[in-house]
């Protein structure tokens, strides 16, 4: 599986706030059925702004994509991504038994 931070901020082009708003309880509601599935491993709203920080655990990039684009709020959102590593996955003595290099 891999691991991805998804900075959500809300961005509501071609509706108003107050239509963006009555949409909301929608999205909170899809991002809530993916929380409890175990997709979304952990959901945290910004204080002092606009959106939500999310950690996704999916098994590529191109499902991750599927998901927040099946929102029913992501027209009027922008995403930024971040794929994020266990810091197992770098620790030089672990490669070195495998064999490998952590560069």
């Amino acid at each position: 599986m891999a691991l991805f931070a998804v900075l959500a901020t809300q961005h509501p082009v071609g509706i108003s706030a107050d239509e963006f708003r009555r949409r909301l309880p929608e999205g909170f509601a899809y991002t809530r059925a993916l929380v409890d599935k175990g997709i979304i491993k952990h959901s945290w709203i910004r204080v002092g702004a606009s959106g939500g920080l999310l950690i996704y655990d999916v098994g590529s990039h191109e499902e991750l994509l599927s998901l927040l684009y099946a929102n029913p709020v992501s027209p009027h959102l922008e995403f930024e991504v971040i794929p994020l590593a266990q810091p197992a996955e770098f620790d030089p003595v672990a490669h070195e038994k495998a064999g490998t290099s952590a560069r």
